[in-house]
């Protein structure tokens, strides 16, 4: 697949699994690796072209492999995580579409939840964000429409960072159609999608997250 100059994966330290989504998702992207996140390059048989970080969380046995991709290394008392930096270093290099794999799960659960909010402030800024493990995905829906390609039966869920207004959801198994959801609210969770599904928000902050290889909603 041709390469393309504005897609950016960027490897972080959380859960990966090989998947078919994760395959296509990542197709013809250039890559940029934060600190541990790196151990996921050659399970995926790619080659990024920096690597940054503090390496505090970088593997012994890692820590020599991949010997001509460049490193930029921080101070471990920085003012931004490792991920950050490395979506920095994506934007500065052309990038509007960015790929955050590895932002879901693992150990950290405060690093999970930075980039969830993180994908929503990129959002805002204009930027196309999709989060991934391989088996969950995490896109941000802000006041627009979006619409994501989940096989019917999956499981997705739509947690508001703010009051919503004006949400609407449709071709699932619970829509909802102009509908003002209050802040802390768990109505949008556990949702079973038919197919492509589709949302619009007036207003307000809110991720989506989707659990396409989970067919127990079925």
């Amino acid at each position: 697949m041709p390469m393309s100059q504005s897609t950016f994966t960027i490897l972080l330290g959380g859960e990966l699994s090989l998947t078919e989504r994760l395959r296509r998702a990542i197709g013809g992207s250039r890559f940029i690796a934060a600190d541990g996140g790196m151990r996921h390059a050659a399970a995926l048989s790619v080659t990024p072209e920096l690597w940054v970080g503090d390496f505090d969380s970088t593997p012994a046995d890692l820590d020599g492999a991949f010997p001509n991709v460049p490193r930029q290394p921080y101070p471990a008392a920085k003012a931004a995580t490792d991920g950050e930096i490395a979506v920095s270093e994506a934007i500065a290099r052309g990038a509007r579409r960015l790929i955050l794999a590895g932002a879901l799960g693992g150990e950290r659960s405060d690093h999970a939840l930075q980039h969830l909010l993180s994908a929503v402030s990129l959002a805002e800024e204009g930027f196309d964000v999709l989060l991934t493990s391989g088996k969950e995905e995490a896109v941000p829906l802000i006041a627009g429409m979006i619409e994501l390609d989940l096989p019917a039966g999956s499981l997705f869920s739509v947690p508001g960072f703010s009051p919503l207004t004006g949400l609407s959801i449709e071709n699932a198994r619970y829509p909802l159609t102009d509908y003002d959801l209050p802040f802390g609210s768990s109505r949008t969770i556990s949702n079973v999608a038919k197919g492509k599904v589709r949302f619009s928000l007036g207003s307000g902050r809110a991720i989506v997250l989707a659990r396409p290889y989970d067919l127990s909603g079925v």
